[in-house]
């Protein structure tokens, strides 16, 4: 499930801060949204102040799919079983914790994969939001109690928000419309999840179009399935990420910024004794 959580830190938190100025127009129009729609400036504030984490568990879903909203769901609880012995979201949220509360998370990754573009984008959905239900147990953020109606209709207008916002640091594009899950990605997927259940291995020749993103997720959605066991998943998951990372000519000695159909061709001379 951890795994799962790389698109938050990678496509998320490294995006964020790479963009000058992006960060803090993503904070202003989260905070104007929920202050306009739910005349709820605690409410607003409290996101706005979180914005960093909340755009990263959005982004992490643009990148990775709903495999990021199920790992981040099943993440959490282990961690809180861990720490507590109870394996549910933390229903609290103190204001001096830079995270959203627990629940607020489930419900963002809930709304954010309704946003996806891929057709079974709202079944997902419902299944996240109805997990993170499981866990309600009354909403406490810093000393405001908090309805989960409320709770709910603010995720959604956070997703929505920094999902869509046209943003004057992306030239006035959109985040929704630079990254975004769509069904070539969950063909991608089902095709890794196929490979990992028959023990067979992966290659480019096999998954057109492959990227780590498609291989975290394939392995977090087999294995909640039921389809390979744990142990097996992970495997075949590090092991593919691995060969997938010595074929790529960026890592190599020659230095290459960004993908692209750069391959290595080895050339041999014979030389006079």
């Amino acid at each position: 499930m951890a795994w799962s959580a790389l698109g938050h830190e990678t496509a998320g938190h490294d995006i964020l801060h790479a963009d000058k100025g992006l960060l803090a127009e993503l904070q202003h129009h989260v905070y104007d949204a929920l202050a306009d729609e739910l005349s709820h400036s605690t409410l607003a504030n409290y996101w706005a102040l979180r914005i960093d984490e909340t755009a990263s568990d959005v982004l992490g879903i643009l990148n990775t799919g709903p495999a990021a909203g199920i790992g981040l769901i099943g993440y959490f609880r282990g961690l809180n079983k861990a720490y507590t012995g109870v394996p549910t979201l933390r229903n609290t949220g103190p204001q001096n914790d830079p995270h959203p509360a627990d629940i607020l998370r489930g419900y963002l990754a809930a709304e954010t994969v309704r946003l996806l573009q891929f057709d079974n984008a709202a079944e997902w959905a419902e299944a996240l939001q109805e997990e993170t239900d499981k866990d309600h147990s009354g909403i406490l953020l810093g000393r405001t109690s908090l309805d989960v109606e409320t709770a709910k209709k603010s995720a959604a207008i956070v997703a929505r928000t920094i999902t869509n916002a046209r943003l004057n640091s992306l030239e006035g594009h959109a985040l929704g419309q630079i990254q975004n899950w769509q069904n070539h990605d969950e063909k991608i997927v089902r095709d890794i999840r196929t490979h990992f259940s028959e023990s067979q291995a992966v290659h480019d020749c096999v998954v057109s179009g492959m990227y780590a993103a498609h291989v975290v997720a394939a392995a977090v959605t087999a294995s909640i399935a039921g389809e390979v066991p744990i142990s097996d998943a992970f495997s075949r998951m590090t092991t593919l990420l691995k060969t997938m990372h010595d074929a790529n000519p960026s890592w190599g000695p020659l230095y290459v910024r960004h993908r692209g159909d750069l391959s290595p061709h080895r050339a041999y001379s014979r030389t006079a004794s």
